[in-house]
């Protein structure tokens, strides 16, 4: 589904504070409880809310990611101003490993006007997208590919990554718990992804601010593992203090205004 503002607020509201009323939601929001009842059925219906009777909470699973199609259409702003911030901060002539997600496919976009690149990854996506830029050498790491993303993964990834020492290593993740923790669904693709860490001389993370406080299943970094995190809000309690503590430089993109 394409999400509109009102969408977008309201899973805001239930990822910031919790489980809500169809009633509270309406008053917070102004409009009719049967509007609140249209959105929740929506939304839900796409996997991204789950109804309880007389309310709506985030779905519970730390097991299974939201399907590709539906995290291409969420928060394609934030993805879009995130791609811009990492593109102007990427020089021409580095190498750099891209990993697998929908915000890292954003920055691929963004560096189509790149010169002297040398990309490694493990995203069949971004392979796709980045050698249309005659000027970009890409690099297809070997594995098994996840058809629904078109993610490469396995141990046969692993051992093409180790390979490399790149410039910079680009990270997504789907959550980032209170704790400091970076964690993901897949530990296939967590394997490949603390790889691409271990072989980075620098390590960079793109994530929404969606991405705070939502819970997943497997451990893929820390925060103070990072060089650069890239995001769209500055980020609450207590992501603040564990970024400021460990060093690591925040980057809040502006969102685009065309």
């Amino acid at each position: 589904m394409n999400l509109n503002p009102r969408h977008t607020a309201l899973l805001d509201e239930v990822r910031a504070h919790g489980p809500q009323t169809i009633e509270a939601l309406s008053e917070r929001f102004g409009v009719t409880l049967q509007t609140v009842r249209r959105d929740v059925q929506r939304l839900a219906e796409a996997g991204l809310l789950a109804r309880f009777h007389g309310g709506v909470r985030l779905p519970s699973s730390t097991t299974e990611n939201i399907a590709y199609r539906q995290r291409q259409a969420m928060q394609s702003d934030a993805k879009l101003a995130i791609a811009r911030a990492v593109a102007a901060r990427v020089p021409n002539g580095c190498s750099l490993i891209l990993n697998i997600g929908t915000t890292i496919e954003a920055v691929a976009r963004g560096l189509l006007r790149h010169r002297g690149l040398r990309v490694i990854t493990n995203n069949l996506h971004i392979a796709s997208l980045l050698s249309a830029n005659p000027d970009c050498e890409v690099i297809v790491a070997g594995g098994q590919v996840r058809g629904a993303d078109q993610g490469i993964v396995g141990e046969a990834t692993v051992d093409f990554m180790r390979q490399f020492k790149v410039d910079i290593g680009l990270i997504g993740i789907s959550g980032i718990e209170s704790d400091g923790t970076l964690r993901d669904y897949d530990y296939r693709e967590v394997k490949v992804a603390r790889t691409i860490v271990a072989q980075s001389r620098e390590v960079w993370l793109a994530a929404d601010h969606s991405k705070f406080n939502r819970p997943a299943m497997v451990e893929l970094a820390r925060l103070d593992e990072l060089d650069l995190f890239f995001t769209d809000r500055p980020p609450p309690a207590p992501f603040d203090q564990l970024l400021a503590q460990s060093h690591v430089e925040c980057v809040v993109a502006d969102h685009p205004t065309s």
